[in-house]
């Protein structure tokens, strides 16, 4: 066998992707970006939420970047990002500091995935050819 045969292994094809299993749980979201003005009145409930609670929310999620950003002149909001290379923006002007708490932990919470409909009743990894049996929809038996 000669060299020429043998592809280069690149550093990209090492990576491996972490997957929730029962030896590990990995979190979905891994960095919160707060942005507000110091300025404007909209962004003085986010302003009272950050100087209060981001510490605490710093310690109570210790795998989660929390970064802080001023964005002069605009509107405050909150991006999550997350493990599959998704993010999430939500808009904070108009709620009180309870609502944006509400908020962060729905960035929290939530898996980064594409929101869709779901079309079938029940969702499962493999289509039963028969469909799905229900005790409800079956004749009674009879003795």
């Amino acid at each position: 066998m000669s060299l020429s045969s043998f592809r280069p292994l690149l550093r990209a094809q090492l990576r491996s992707y972490p997957a929730n299993g029962h030896a590990a749980f990995t979190p979905h979201i891994r960095k919160l970006v707060f942005e507000y003005c110091d300025k404007w009145p909209s962004s003085a409930n986010t302003r009272t939420y950050i100087h209060n609670h981001i510490e605490s929310l710093a310690r109570s999620y210790p795998h989660v970047e929390i970064v802080v950003k001023q964005r002069t002149y605009k509107e405050p909001i909150i991006r999550g990002f997350y493990a599959n290379d998704r993010e999430k923006v939500i808009a904070l002007n108009g709620f009180e500091v309870t609502g944006v708490a509400k908020k962060v932990q729905l960035l929290l919470d939530s898996s980064g995935a594409k929101i869709r409909a779901l079309k079938k009743a029940v969702e499962s990894t493999t289509e039963a050819p028969r469909g799905i049996w229900s005790g409800m929809h079956a004749d009674r038996p009879r003795l």
